[in-house]
């Protein structure tokens, strides 16, 4: 996956006048695609944009962005990859992105068909509770950097993987067919 990378997509929003940040925005549109019935592009700039619009350039990083992301789920490849500040910002940084980016996967999963995603049944009802858990995660001062280091990449790893279970398991949820008029969300 060519994912674009955090600080492009950060600087995208911020000249857009976004009120979330790059890994808010994308754990968004990650829970939406997861979970709600034809979510398309146009939604996503409404939830994350003022009034659902931006300038052209603007326009084609973020459709890029929801067209790698719905692709990389939708594949069989395992490809699918969170947006996230890159290695060289501290870890306190990337914890905090981190839990950003589950905030907003759990938005997004709560504004689509899923109500209470808090009481979604079996591992999904695991992963979503644990993701609950991760918004509040922080840099533990008393563990060393690595230690640190190597509990971040095995979070990482979870959301990552516990997110591609997800999208896979609502997958019929997502293809009943939505009645018209129906908010999206």
């Amino acid at each position: 996956m060519n994912l674009a990378t955090y600080t492009e997509i950060q600087r995208v929003l911020t000249d857009e006048r976004s009120m979330t940040d790059a890994a808010e925005a994308h754990g968004t549109l990650a829970g939406c695609l997861c979970a709600a019935i034809g979510y398309r592009f146009e939604d996503w700039l409404l939830e994350i944009l003022p009034e659902g619009r931006a300038d052209s350039l603007a326009k084609a990083a973020l459709r890029e962005l929801y067209l790698e992301t719905s692709g990389s789920l939708e594949g069989s490849d395992m490809e699918f990859d969170l947006l996230l500040p890159e290695d060289e910002a501290s870890l306190d940084t990337r914890t905090v992105a981190l839990a950003q980016w589950c905030q907003g996967f759990l938005y997004g999963l709560g504004g689509s068909a899923i109500q209470d995603a808090s009481g979604l049944p079996g591992e999904i009802g695991e992963i979503v509770r644990d993701l609950t858990e991760i918004t509040r995660v922080g840099v533990d001062s008393g563990q060393s950097e690595e230690s640190n280091e190597s509990a971040y990449a095995e979070l990482v790893e979870f959301v990552r993987v516990g997110v591609q279970l997800v999208f896979e398991e609502l997958g019929p949820l997502r293809d009943q067919p939505s009645s018209p008029g129906a908010p999206l969300h």
